[in-house]
């Protein structure tokens, strides 16, 4: 049976044009920014702190062969 597996019933691929999720002037559109705004949010104040701690390891790294090779 192509198309669909067992078990996902008559409901699978439906369309929902009612919810209308990419439309803009909708609230589940603006619900879906609010979510895609927070979630941007916090990978942006994960970056920043993640920054620190490779800019971190990197001068340990490079004291590290520093002193291996003598300096």
């Amino acid at each position: 049976m192509p198309g669909r597996g067992r078990g996902y019933g008559r409901a699978f691929m439906r369309n929902y044009p009612e919810y209308g999720f990419l439309l803009p002037g909708g609230l589940y559109g603006l619900i879906n920014l609010v979510f895609l705004f927070l979630i941007l949010y916090v990978l942006f104040k994960l970056l920043l702190v993640a920054a620190g701690y490779v800019i971190a390891l990197a001068v340990l790294y490079l004291l590290w062969v520093a002193l291996r090779h003598g300096l």
